[in-house]
């Protein structure tokens, strides 16, 4: 075995430098495009501001059972590690498949896309430009990331900082406004009467990606108290940032303004400095999904590593780079797959949306089991929890319930996306039952 493959991860990482991962990786494209979806399946303003304080509990109960998981099992493997030693190590496997060639590689096309949405309005470059600025914008980030984690963290602290301005941008725009603006001439799909479910979706997903402090929890110098206060923390920060921008939106816009809007953060932008804001909202959307790629680049290789040592197949893919503190080859393959899915996306009518229908029912099923690995995790552990009384066993239960909707939800929705991401899963059921017999041959000899 060389060099390479025994290294392990440095503790390098602060609490605060754990805030701006979480943080980048959740607070970005989902703010700037799911308000008028969850506006447009609400009655009221309290409706309204009532769901995204809905999910922000919803994924606070989530980033509970994630930091006492990411407590007791520290390490790069994340829910792999959380899956293997809760339900089985075939479950881990499947999961690491699906977080290959489905979860974080789509999720990594899907940001890419929307950059590239967002440039081809600043600089047009055809009408390949925006899957053009896709691949254009994953390969910068995949080099600063093989440099290594210190560049990339670097890297995120200031993306992150970036996009909290933007944010403060809209919430000044919302105080300068002196009285809401008119709202956009009305679409015949507005609709205020929806389902309060589907709006719970698209709040869910604007919250989510918080689960991916989970594969750099043993890189936090406090190895005991780091993983909470990270979730926690990184939690609370963006859901007030959520209530506050939300706020804002219908500040300026009311209600019926945000359900209309395209763009609601252009158009509370436009109300206040004209047209002219445009283009600096479409570089601020840039900004926000540089973010959220480069933080989920930095966690996603991470479950290579743990799979790379727990499957001789894999050991190579596993390798750890000492010079750069980071899984090199994992990221290189990671980024090469999710270049291969924004091929994919270019040729459908929608890259973002593919992307989204393509990954939400594989990525919440597996939540909904790394919840139920909670559950046999806490029942053979003898150490001190972090959760006691009444918040165990209410919160794992809540997280549960609320994952197993999503599944049921994003299937009902997403359609022949979900059946495809779905059908991408199942394939790797085999090949993960063949690589196993394989070990367990060498193993025997």
């Amino acid at each position: 075995m060389n060099a390479a493959a025994r290294a392990a991860p440095h503790t390098s990482l602060s609490v605060l430098d754990g805030i701006a991962i979480i943080v980048g990786v959740v607070v970005g494209i989902g703010l700037f495009k799911a308000p008028s979806l969850v506006a447009a399946n609400t009655g009221s303003e309290w409706a309204f501001i009532g769901l995204w304080i809905a999910g922000g509990l919803i994924t606070l109960a989530g980033a509970l059972v994630y930091a006492e998981l990411a407590t007791l099992h520290p390490g790069a493997g994340g829910e792999y590690t959380f899956l293997s030693r809760g339900i089985g190590r075939t479950v881990a496997l499947l999961f690491a498949w699906g977080r290959i060639s489905v979860i974080q590689t789509g999720a990594l096309a899907a940001v890419a896309f929307v950059f590239g949405d967002y440039a081809q309005a600043i600089v047009p470059l055809g009408p390949s430009g925006p899957a053009v600025y896709a691949v254009m914008v994953l390969a910068v980030m995949t080099l600063i990331n093989l440099r290594g984690t210190r560049q990339g963290k670097i890297t995120q602290n200031l993306l992150s900082g970036l996009t909290f301005m933007v944010i403060l941008m809209i919430l000044a725009a919302a105080f300068v406004a002196a009285e809401p603006a008119t709202p956009p001439p009305a679409r015949e799909s507005s609709d205020g009467g929806g389902s309060l479910g589907l709006a719970m979706v698209f709040v869910l997903l604007t919250y989510g990606g918080w689960n991916e402090v989970a594969y750099v929890s043993g890189e936090f110098r406090d190895r005991r108290r780091g993983a909470m206060r990270v979730l926690v923390l990184g939690t609370l920060t963006i859901m007030i940032l959520y209530l506050l921008t939300n706020l804002a939106y219908l500040a300026v816009l009311g209600l019926e303004g945000v359900r209309q809007s395209p763009a609601v953060a252009a158009d509370v932008i436009r109300a206040v400095a004209g047209d002219a804001a445009s283009v600096a909202l479409s570089i601020a959307v840039c900004i926000a999904a540089l973010s959220t790629l480069n933080a989920s680049i930095l966690t996603g290789a991470r479950v290579y590593f743990a799979l790379g040592s727990d499957l001789r197949g894999f050991g190579s893919l596993g390798a750890w780079d000492e010079s750069g503190n980071n899984p090199r080859r994992a990221i290189l393959v990671q980024s090469s797959v999710a270049m291969g899915l924004i091929l994919f996306g270019a040729m459908q009518r929608d890259g973002f949306q593919t992307m989204v229908e393509y990954t939400a029912p594989v990525f919440w099923l597996f939540m909904l089991l790394v919840g139920v690995s909670y559950f046999r995790l806490r029942r053979d552990d003898v150490r001190p929890l972090l959760l006691a009384r009444p918040l165990h066993p209410v919160v794992p239960l809540l997280f549960c319930a609320a994952c197993a909707y999503l599944v049921y939800a994003s299937v009902l929705h997403a359609g022949l996306g979900a059946l495809a991401g779905l059908g991408v899963l199942l394939v790797g059921l085999p090949l993960i039952l063949i690589l196993r017999r394989r070990d367990e041959m060498i193993a025997a000899e």
